[in-house]
């Protein structure tokens, strides 16, 4: 049997993301009623720390009657220089799946070639699918498809703006760029879009008549050196009362969390009527349980 990873959008594909994000709307509405996944474990290497990742994750497999365990650096031997691949060998004879979060997509990459189990990507510098998965099912649940709506992306070109940008490209919709001069997102990755990415002067032309107004953190983790620069680069990129005015009268507004308040949101946004950031975060469980029973052939 082929082993199925997730470490992009483009693993599942469109009929993949949509069966996925439909199997979460139905666990969501009777959870813990079965536990398919008695007696199976999730490994879970954490190079970059996580509230949501590994709260999601973790709880999912307990609902689902499986168990995970959580890898720091500290705990394995890819810290003190054991090859990837070797660390892939071994845990894929031992765990019947791997979720990583970590900063090198590249090492994700090298780890899911000699895995004989499925790989999760948690984020990498990337991309973020997992993200992806919740936000499409926030949107679903609060709107129906998305296919054919226009989203805007306010603020850095990071890894949750390129898997918006995949997303675009495999769901249909339009995606809205608007990121100061230096913060765009990879060449490549906008290019694959083609006419499902359209890039912005300012955050108002983005998010003029928008159904979907997302934003992230202005200095991610490994950004935290150049944070008085990033405060200053993004001064007029802040999703606020005024922005969100441009948007569609029933647009709604995510961020992936953690947030800074008074920075790339006001407090206006994130906690007004507008936003479903709760949501959007409880649906990280839910999307990744039905992940976990897509890849396992388990739903």
């Amino acid at each position: 049997m082929t082993v199925r990873h997730l470490l992009s959008l483009d693993d599942l594909g469109a009929d993949g993301i949509r069966r996925v994000i439909d199997s979460a709307i139905a666990l969501k509405r009777k959870p813990k009623q079965k536990t398919p996944l008695a007696g199976q474990t999730l490994a879970m290497v954490f190079e970059k720390a996580s509230t949501r990742t590994r709260v999601s994750f973790e709880a999912g497999m307990t609902q689902l009657g499986g168990h995970a365990i959580f890898l720091s650096p500290a705990d394995t031997q890819i810290g003190r220089g054991e090859p990837v691949e070797d660390t892939a060998r071994v845990l894929s004879r031992m765990a019947d799946a791997v979720m990583i979060r970590n900063h090198s997509h590249d090492m994700l990459e090298r780890f899911a070639a000699y895995s004989d189990v499925p790989v999760i990507n948690g984020l990498t510098d990337r991309l973020h699918p997992c993200q992806l998965l919740a936000d499409l099912q926030t949107y679903q649940e609060h709107r129906g498809g998305i296919a054919g709506k226009t989203v805007a992306w306010i603020g850095d070109g990071n890894n949750m703006c390129h898997s918006y940008l995949n997303a675009a490209r495999l769901l249909g919709f339009t995606l809205r760029i608007a990121a100061p001069e230096g913060y765009a997102p990879d060449a490549h990755i906008l290019a694959a879009a083609g006419e499902h990415a359209v890039t912005c002067e300012d955050a108002s032309a983005a998010a003029d008549g928008a159904d979907l107004v997302v934003t992230d953190v202005w200095a991610s983790m490994g950004d935290e050196d150049d944070r008085e620069t990033r405060l200053a680069d993004f001064a007029n990129y802040q999703v606020n009362k005024a922005l969100m005015s441009w948007a569609a009268d029933d647009a709604l507004f995510m961020h992936c969390l953690p947030a800074h308040r008074g920075e790339e949101v006001s407090a206006e946004v994130i906690d007004g009527k507008q936003s479903v950031v709760w949501d959007e975060a409880e649906n990280r469980l839910h999307a990744q349980k039905a992940l976990l029973l897509d890849l396992l052939d388990a739903g």
